[in-house]
């Protein structure tokens, strides 16, 4: 297949338009797309949350000429690439690269639904709403103890690496795949009447606010958060490159 093809394919799941839209909306930031394009005939195709070394030398090992990953493996502008960059060894292996941001975490069944969805949700509402899509979901579900939730938790996302703060009974959860705790999504969880709120990568100060608010706190590893969402991705495009070797890549260390 040509790496155009597959683009199209994943455009089709999670529109790169939805980026764009979401960035003009909501004053973002994202560099989703084909970000290194080395030419060849795509054979094999290796997807991981991020561009790694390990998730590089997997691509190798696999015999793939395409990484397809969830962070972009170029975000910032770069000044320079370092010979051990992955972005480098990519190109030395002749190994493109596209990545699937913010598209993908906002699509409908992309990776904020599939953590609200694994958790526990069957109808959501969203903190940014989108035409296709968006992002930030609230919903209610059997009431239960938070340690039950914690534990139906670590089993759904494959993870033992859960931090809790609170004590209170779950049945109303705001959840934000990624990095989603802020002052907006905090106002929205408390606006909605949650009593637990689920992302990751937290800072202090928001912990102690939420917390001070009486919202359990449920944090999650970045990874944990969003790798269960984009399995499910890889396995949609799986279905429809049966042409196609694909291979998917788990850095368990970081889960």
């Amino acid at each position: 297949m040509k790496l155009a093809e597959i683009y199209k394919l994943i455009d089709g799941i999670a529109p790169f338009s939805l980026s764009r839209d979401y960035c003009e909306k909501y004053g973002a930031y994202d560099n989703s797309g084909i970000l290194v394009d080395c030419g060849r005939e795509i054979t094999g195709i290796l997807f991981s949350l991020d561009c790694s070394l390990r998730a590089v030398a997997a691509a190798k090992e696999a015999g793939a000429e395409l990484l397809v990953t969830h962070h972009p493996a170029i975000y910032a502008p770069l000044n320079r690439l370092g010979q051990d960059d992955p972005v480098t060894a990519c190109a030395r292996a002749g190994i493109s690269v596209l990545s699937a941001h913010l598209n993908l975490d906002c699509a409908r069944g992309g990776i904020d639904d599939c953590l609200a969805k694994a958790i526990g949700a069957e109808k959501t509402v969203r903190m940014h709403e989108l035409p296709q899509g968006g992002y930030g979901s609230f919903f209610t579900i059997d009431l239960c103890p938070l340690s039950a939730f914690v534990k139906k938790t670590e089993k759904a996302l494959h993870t033992g690496r859960i931090l809790v703060y609170g004590d209170r009974p779950v049945e109303k959860i705001a959840s934000f795949c990624g990095a989603g705790m802020d002052e907006e999504s905090v106002a929205f969880a408390l606006e909605k009447g949650a009593d637990t709120f689920v992302s990751s990568d937290p800072k202090h100060h928001l912990i102690a606010e939420a917390v001070g608010k009486g919202l359990n706190v449920v944090i999650l590893t970045h990874y944990a958060a969003e790798n269960y969402g984009f399995e499910t991705f890889y396995r949609k495009i799986k279905e429809k490159c049966s042409l196609v070797r694909t291979e998917f890549f788990t850095d368990e260390r970081l889960m």
